[in-house]
């Protein structure tokens, strides 16, 4: 006799009260007693459950089903190694502030320290990347009101810090349903959690700053919409990366990687940077928040890390309230240079032959119908959209920024189109899509998603080409150690898990392919990593002469 099975109940009926839709399920033994309490909420149409074979694929499924519809949603995996596999997308949904809730079954703790199979300290495995833990024992009779108290306040800890945190179930033998199973603890009425948070602290006095002060704003990934509103009214330019919420809104600046030469800063040098989001991805926009004769102030997202990378951040707000009348000109000229750059960008990608990594981002996103979402790949894939993309405010792009790194791209992409409830849309470098071909196979009995995955296949890892590793003289050793060609056939590993896989030869089949269909399928398009750098090179060449010649 135990109480795993009454356990297990309570805590799945608790979590869909506290605002869960979707899980994500990766079994074993041990977590059969969540599994099954877990299929029969899905049976009931209380939530929706997704399994999966791998516990990184299924942590990662999680993170994109959370970027998708912003709410909490748990993962499920067995004791031991299983709960290890979850320690990237914890790290991912800890950097990015994402409600990811580790349900990790466990043995009882008489069982740790003593040598039993499959046994091991789940406290210390997600280390500090969890904002909170608790671990709850199977015990008889259930302790209904501790259980359901504990999961309502990990729910509210992952939703107001915002992150990921970990519920660690202590199960015993029986493992599921016998003949002396007792009825779930009951739950508040009405289908309430069991604590219902209401209260908030009040929203902190905005910083007022001076609409005529030479000022830029950086739209990092996460930024949201309220940029816009606060630039316009300012007269402020926004540098935006496509994760940003703002990215192609009215003060945004077209191609805004290449807009910063030291020419155009020198005429156009701003006073002061204001920070919105979590800015990664370009060097010379990265460069503004270092600069000594530059102000920073940093408007942070919700999460507790505020972006001060270089340590120059003077204020730290949580609003900002312009004040008096815009600089005249200030955004018009920044606007007028980064439209001069994307054109002399484009006239650059145009007269080289297809394919080059660029362009193809620059179509992809181009073609994807209104509506869409689009999740971009860490590394070169978002990276070129940043440069070369004209940039769209009416299709949702997500991408994994919080590390940036290219494993459980597959997964993410898969839960953002489960999320999203649309066609959606996915675009990887082959190395990311190699570091996840086990979230190509799902069960037949799985909800499967609408989505198309473009493949930039330039066999390795594109972006050192593009970074110091790509200027090194032994090009012979840089291939081996850096871009690490093995070849892929794409093609046999879609085919493997049972999903369409196509290869466009010209822009027209591109976009061809680009054309809404149901279901899973992969896009491949094969491209030349020894073109890129003397590409980028041009491409940034012409915009400074671009820039340079009319301002």
């Amino acid at each position: 006799m135990s109480g795993s099975v009454e356990l297990a109940r309570t805590v799945v009926d608790e979590l869909v009260r506290g605002g869960v839709h979707d899980a994500v399920l990766s079994p074993g033994s041990r977590s059969g007693p969540v599994a099954l309490a877990l299929a029969e909420a899905d049976e009931a149409g209380r939530l929706r459950l997704h399994v999966r074979v791998d516990e990184r694929g299924a942590g990662f499924l999680a993170v994109g089903l959370i970027r998708a519809t912003g709410r909490p949603v748990p993962v499920v995996c067995t004791s031991g190694t299983a709960v290890a596999n979850l320690h990237p997308a914890v790290l991912e949904a800890h950097h990015s502030g994402l409600p990811l809730v580790a349900l990790t079954p466990d043995r009882p703790a008489e069982l740790r320290g003593v040598g039993a199979n499959q046994t091991t300290d789940h406290r210390g495995v997600l280390g500090h990347a969890v904002r909170a833990y608790t671990s709850l024992a199977a015990v008889l009779p259930p302790r209904g009101a501790y259980w359901r108290s504990s999961i309502a306040r990990a729910l509210v800890v992952a939703m107001t810090t915002p992150g990921p945190v970990q519920i660690n179930l202590e199960l015993s033998d029986p493992l599921v349903p016998t003949s002396d199973t007792q009825p779930t603890p009951a739950g508040r009425p009405d289908e309430d959690p069991w604590t219902r948070v209401t209260s908030r602290r009040p929203d902190a006095e905005p910083v007022t700053l001076d609409c005529a002060t030479p000022t830029v704003v950086v739209a990092g990934d996460g930024a949201g919409t309220a940029v816009d509103e606060v630039a316009s009214r300012a007269g402020w330019p926004v540098l935006a990366e496509p994760t940003s919420g703002v990215w192609g809104a009215p003060s945004t600046i077209p191609a805004a990687p290449a807009v910063l030469t030291p020419g155009f800063l020198t005429r156009h040098a701003p006073r002061r940077v204001v920070v919105y989001g979590r800015p990664t991805l370009a060097r010379p926009v990265l460069a503004l928040l270092v600069d000594d004769a530059v102000e920073v102030v940093v408007v942070p997202s919700d999460h507790a890390e505020w972006p001060d990378p270089g340590h120059r951040a003077a204020v730290v707000a949580g609003s900002v309230k312009p004040r008096g009348e815009p600089r005249p000109g200030w955004t018009e000229q920044w606007r007028s240079a980064g439209a001069q750059a994307w054109m002399a960008i484009q006239s650059v990608l145009t007269a080289h032959p297809w394919p080059v990594e660029p362009l193809v981002a620059a179509e992809a996103v181009a073609a994807v119908p209104a509506g869409s979402a689009m999740l971009l790949g860490s590394s070169q894939p978002i990276r070129d959209v940043h440069l070369a993309a004209a940039p769209r405010t009416d299709i949702e792009l997500h991408a994994n920024r919080g590390l940036a790194g290219i494993d459980g791209t597959v997964s993410t992409a898969i839960g953002v189109a489960l999320g999203h409830g649309r066609p959606a849309y996915a675009l990887v470098g082959d190395l990311s899509f190699l570091h996840d071909t086990t979230g190509l196979f799902i069960g037949e009995s799985e909800p499967r998603p609408d989505l198309t995955v473009v493949v930039v296949n330039n066999d390795g890892g594109g972006i050192f080409g593009l970074l110091e590793p790509g200027g090194l003289e032994r090009t012979d050793i840089a291939e081996r150690v850096y871009a690490t060609p093995v070849g892929p056939d794409i093609a046999g590993l879609c085919s493997a898990a049972g999903v369409e896989h196509v290869r466009p030869t010209s822009v027209t089949s591109l976009r061809e392919a680009l054309i809404p269909r149901p279901g899973l399928r992969v896009v491949e398009v094969r491209t030349h990593r020894d073109r890129s750098r003397a590409l980028h090179e041009e491409m940034r060449a012409a915009a400074a002469a671009a820039i340079g010649s009319r301002f």
